[in-house]
């Protein structure tokens, strides 16, 4: 089983809803919380992913997206397949 890492921040419903989704599957994942100020890890996650927006889900070193994408995997099966 791969590891799962989810970016988040405080009061963010796309964070809270990625984590209920990984939970529902019976993963288990880290989680990173962000905090708003902390401009280093936000300047280094963009550069790495691309996205201004949390959650941020790797699944081993696989940047996946955010709860919009994690739940597309989810929706297609592949999501299973990601994890093995």
């Amino acid at each position: 089983m791969k590891k799962v890492t989810v970016y988040t921040m405080n009061c963010c419903p796309y964070c809270t809803a990625a984590k209920k989704l990984l939970q529902q599957k019976g993963l288990t994942f880290e989680e990173v919380l962000v905090a708003e100020d902390d401009d280093a890890t936000w300047k280094r996650l963009e550069k790495e992913t691309g996205f201004k927006s949390m959650p941020q889900i790797f699944i081993g070193e696989k940047f996946v997206g955010g709860y919009t994408e994690l739940a597309r995997l989810d929706q297609s099966g592949e999501l299973d397949e990601l994890v093995k």
